[in-house]
């Protein structure tokens, strides 16, 4: 596949970030509440108006200020030249974001296989030399990098690569709280319309931030997600 140009109207692209996006693509994901879980047994989430406070004040900062960008920065770097020292540096960067332990596996877990299907898949040069690279220097694995050379494999565009992260974190996270909470299929979807208005101001937002600047941290998510590991039980793997 060529990195070359693409435009607005590329179907082969548009397909692709549909389909490793999909709940069906085996990443794993489904299997996962990214500390959810451990917020509706501290009974902070519990119906739609707490949920929705928890992706607007949790989930949105969030992607202000780590997923998005490290995901521009990552998909600059992946482009012709490649600049590994600084895919090298996002990788760590986006690991040591994520504070529990079960948190840091899970997205090693999802991470290393997103790339690794893109392999697979593709078969293409630039996949191939991530993982060499990876594994030759140790990189974690962690999605938002897997998801950017998934973006740079098929050609891509940023604003595509953005808003498929966009949607992809906000359809996960409410798709969750639907077997964790009294939440309906017209409620749901009613909230990630609601949500998805804010992908424009995020994905124009997003390639501004400096790597020095990436960075966010709330220990109301964080604590409840650590408590979850050692919960009686539960329905989620993290």
């Amino acid at each position: 596949m060529s990195l070359g140009a693409v435009t607005a109207t590329d179907a082969a692209w548009l397909c692709g970030l549909l389909q490793t996006g999909d709940s069906f693509f085996p990443t794993g994901s489904y299997a996962h509440s990214f500390g959810l879980e451990g917020l509706v047994q501290a009974e902070v989430v519990n119906n739609r108006d707490t949920l929705r406070a928890f992706l607007r004040d949790a989930v949105v900062p969030s992607l202000q200020h780590v997923e998005l960008p490290l995901a521009c920065h990552g998909w600059r770097a992946l482009g012709d030249p490649q600049d590994w020292e600084l895919v090298g540096r996002l990788a760590i960067l986006a690991h040591a974001q994520r504070s529990p332990r079960e948190a840091r596996v899970a997205m090693e877990n999802i991470g290393r296989q997103r790339a690794e299907l893109c392999a697979q898949l593709s078969d293409h040069a630039l996949a191939k030399a991530y993982l060499e690279r990876a594994a030759r220097h140790r990189w974690p694995h962690v999605p938002v990098l897997s998801t950017a050379l998934e973006a740079r494999v098929l050609g891509a565009p940023l604003p595509a690569l953005l808003a498929a992260i966009i949607y992809q974190t906000f359809s996960g996270l409410i798709a969750a709280a639907m077997k964790l909470i009294r939440l309906g299929h017209q409620a749901a979807q009613s909230l990630l319309a609601e949500l998805l208005q804010a992908a424009s101001m995020l994905a124009e937002m997003a390639p501004d931030v400096s790597v020095d600047d990436i960075g966010w941290f709330n220990p109301w998510l964080d604590i409840a997600a650590a408590r979850h590991e050692t919960s009686d039980f539960r329905l989620f793997i993290s």
